[in-house]
């Protein structure tokens, strides 16, 4: 039996193996782009990763292909009202070929956390040439606008 991953894309949940073909809600890349789907099982070897132990296993799929669904027609219709709406709907949807599953052997690089220090503190050891800090003018108020003048009304000649 394969190594197989519960995977989850779009607010679905596929089971994929290697070469597997899926049929998921449009994902933003071009073709030919590879894509990493978030795992939500693991299952190899006899082995079920679950939970935190979800960093380990690596779920990689290549955008094969962009199309769009079947067309859905929408009829809203109220009797003896004469309501009658109708509308049709395609939906976006991507082709993913998977071409890799597997747990890797030891966790990825753990990112920093904020408390330790950056690799570039030597440099700012040095000391920094001070440079006055710049003064910013006051905004400037807009010009008070003047009330436009009225030209009298001309006068009709009658006849």
């Amino acid at each position: 039996m394969a190594d197989y991953a519960i995977v989850e894309s779009g607010g679905q949940q596929f089971r994929v193996e290697k070469g597997t073909e899926l049929v998921v809600d449009r994902v933003h890349e071009d073709e030919g782009a590879k894509v990493l789907l978030r795992p939500v099982a693991f299952l190899g070897d006899g082995d079920l990763v679950a939970g935190d132990d979800l960093e380990k296993v690596k779920v990689e799929a290549k955008v094969a292909k962009h199309m769009r669904g079947p067309k859905l027609t929408v009829f809203k219709y109220k009797a003896k009202k004469g309501y009658r709406r109708r509308a049709g709907h395609r939906q976006e949807q991507t082709r993913l070929e998977v071409t890799e599953v597997k747990l890797l052997t030891r966790k990825p690089a753990a990112k920093k956390a904020a408390d330790e220090k950056p690799k570039a503190e030597p440099e700012a050891k040095k000391p920094a040439a001070k440079k006055p800090a710049a003064k910013k003018a006051p905004a400037k108020k807009p010009a008070a606008k003047k009330p436009a003048a009225k030209k009298p009304a001309e006068k009709k000649e009658s006849d």
